[in-house]
This record gives C-alpha cells, sequence and structure tokens, in this order.
C-alpha cells in the first residue's frame, strides 16, 4: 500500500507494550499496513500469532483467519481505514494521532459504531525513514472497537 511519505513512520516496541495488556493471548492478529513489517515483530515477540503481507492491499485484500486488525494504518488515510474496520465487523486496534477524533466523517462512525481509547501519557518516539527515533509532534492513542475495555477512555503510564 503506498501512501506519503509523511506517512512513513513505524511503530516502536512502547507502542505495542501498553496495549498488550487489553490484547487477548489466544487471538490472530491481522496487521493489515504491514510496511516494514515493525508492529508485526514486536506482536510476534510477545507471543501473538500475526498475519498480513506487505504486498496486501487493505480494502480489497481478507485473509482467511484472524480474530483482529492491529496497525498502525498511513494516517492521510485514517478515514478510509476507520471505515474498512467497521465494514469487516472485527475488534480492531488502530494507533492514531488524538486528532483523529474531530471530523464530522469520524464522528458520524464513532456515533454510529462507537469507539474506546487507550492512551498513554507522554508522545511516543516513531523509527523514522532515515531510521532514527523521532519524537512526534503529536499525542497518539490505540482506537479500539469491539476490545471491551471497562472504560471508554483508559489512560496509561508509560
Amino acid at each position: 500500500m503506498k501512501s506519503r511519505s509523511s506517512d512513513d513512520f513505524k511503530t516502536p516496541a512502547i507502542a505495542v507494550d501498553y496495549l498488550v495488556p487489553y490484547l487477548p493471548e489466544s487471538w490472530t492478529i491481522w496487521e493489515c499496513a504491514w510496511g516494514e513489517g515493525y508492529l508485526a515483530k514486536h506482536l510476534s515477540n510477545r507471543g501473538y500469532y500475526v498475519v498480513g503481507d506487505p504486498n496486501w492491499d487493505f480494502f480489497t485484500t481478507e485473509p482467511p483467519f484472524y480474530h483482529c486488525i492491529i496497525t498502525n494504518p498511513p494516517y492521510s488515510m485514517k478515514d478510509k481505514f476507520l471505515e474498512r474496520c467497521y465494514i469487516l465487523d472485527k475488534p480492531f486496534a488502530l494507533l492514531l494521532p488524538l486528532t483523529a477524533l474531530e471530523g464530522k466523517k469520524r464522528g458520524a462512525l464513532y456515533n454510529l459504531y462507537g469507539i474506546q481509547l487507550i492512551i498513554p501519557n507522554k508522545r511516543i518516539n516513531f523509527i523514522t525513514p532515515s531510521g532514527e527515533g523521532s519524537g512526534a509532534w503529536f499525542q497518539v492513542a490505540w482506537f479500539t472497537w469491539k476490545f471491551n475495555l471497562s472504560r471508554d477512555l483508559i489512560f496509561v503510564s508509560l
């Protein structure tokens, strides 16, 4: 899946660390925006079975079996990813900027389907195209659906 270079921020392990306590160990995970496989590797290192392929198109392809979708999608395509995730009707966790709470289209989706967030207490450092870690100039959270969290907003300490 092609995205703008400004979308090319790879997921660091710490982002997975604060999602794992809410993720059933038995779930097979579809990482649908595979990229270079950072997120899949971090999940696999924690014992999860991850399916996906960097050549699959999330909007036209679906693996034969999975329990949930977990990904850090290109932020320029967040509306399309959210809409597709709801249509697939599987639990999902999308790592998105908190500003993804804004907007008419996303607001309508959240109103119709619901959304729960897992929010860290500080910004995370993404892995940039140069391979360097870079502090984000924005706050991110895991936007989840059908994870049956105890509250709609969960704040975690990193």
